[in-house]
């Protein structure tokens, strides 16, 4: 056999019900020289004898069966095992379309500087989809490059996990690991606080499937608290490290789960900035609450605006771009 061009890590558990289509949409891949790892998470379903199945009749699946530990051990497991310069994530419960390596391989291949890229997805079954689902795969679908990768890194995790393709060494380097919040999420911020390029293939090629029972609906370390401190961990590190005040723009439900974040930090808005006419002219916890043109007057100091939609996430990057401020470096946009 040919070495691999790409390895797919696919941990699974409990997933005989879904594992049969993920692993089929691997067989239609058109680049055919992937291998796949999958892990078995200690299921105690036919989880593990569907997989050997597939890889009795096609040796390009290899099987590790684990004890039970959960996704983060058994991601760091498969990958110890995965021999391609590429690894591609894939979930038990999801399935790729036919052309998602081929697309995503070139793509990282035209682009040296890329460590990883993502994709489009579609949520399925779409019936029963919520507004908020809905609204989240509009938004992440938006994102087309590296630089809204980055510049949205703070809303939401701006790439699917299952939709990841990164290099091997880079993913060795860093691997994934349990810190209160969701592994994806954390990968993501390493990988972008480090300087690390994560692109995306603007295209839909991954059928990401939103089920009750899902680790990402289920689990505590993928509550929105959850997520809320791990972005409040990352600014601290980040954009807000050189000091222990920034202004913080909007105290709407978002921004105050943000701002008590980061009190865990040592990190204290000086002013807030707000539009809603009750709060001018007022403190909230000590911070004046000023209007966007008092920004020119204030010292300089990084912004964070915190506010849910995008559409008043627009209005506020026009007005910091009209003021002369630059994204990710004067400012940033966080939910």
């Amino acid at each position: 056999m040919e070495p691999p061009r790409v390895s797919i890590l696919l941990p699974a558990w409990q997933a005989e019900a879904t594992l049969p289509l993920a692993l089929r949409s691997l067989l239609r891949q058109r680049e055919s020289r992937w291998e796949c790892v999958l892990v078995d998470d200690g299921s105690t379903d036919a989880t593990l004898a569907v997989a050997r199945e597939f890889a009795r009749r096609d040796p390009r699946v290899r099987v590790l069966a684990c004890g039970h530990r959960g996704i983060v051990s058994a991601l760091n497991d498969g990958l110890e095992a995965c021999r391609a310069d590429w690894i591609a994530r894939m979930d038990a419960d999801d399935w790729m379309h036919r052309h998602r390596l081929d697309a995503q391989l070139r793509a990282a291949l035209a682009s040296p500087g890329l460590t990883g890229v993502g994709c489009h997805v579609r949520v399925f079954p779409r019936a029963g989809l919520s507004d908020g689902r809905r609204a989240y795969e509009h938004w992440l679908n938006g994102i087309a490059s590296a630089d809204d990768v980055r510049r949205e890194a703070f809303v939401e995790c701006p790439i699917a996990h299952p939709s990841l393709l990164l290099r091997r060494d880079v993913a060795t380097d860093f691997g994934w690991r349990d810190a209160g919040w969701a592994e994806d999420y954390d990968l993501v911020l390493r990988l972008l606080a480090a300087g690390h390029a994560l692109s995306v293939v603007p295209r839909r090629l991954l059928a990401w499937r939103d089920a009750p029972g899902r680790l990402s609906r289920v689990a505590p370390a993928y509550s929105q608290e959850a997520f809320t401190a791990c972005k409040a961990a990352f600014l601290a590190r980040g954009l807000l490290a050189a000091g222990d005040r920034y202004v913080l723009w909007g105290y709407g439900d978002t921004g105050r789960a943000l701002r008590r974040a980061l009190l865990d930090h040592g990190k204290q808005p000086s002013h807030i900035v707000e539009l809603h006419p009750g709060r001018l002219g007022q403190r909230i916890h000590g911070a004046p609450v000023v209007t966007p043109d008092a920004l020119t007057r204030l010292a300089p100091r990084p912004i964070v605006a915190s506010v849910a939609g995008a559409e008043a996430r627009g209005r506020i990057r026009a007005a910091l771009d009209g003021m002369g401020l630059r994204e990710t470096r004067d400012y940033v946009c966080a939910a």
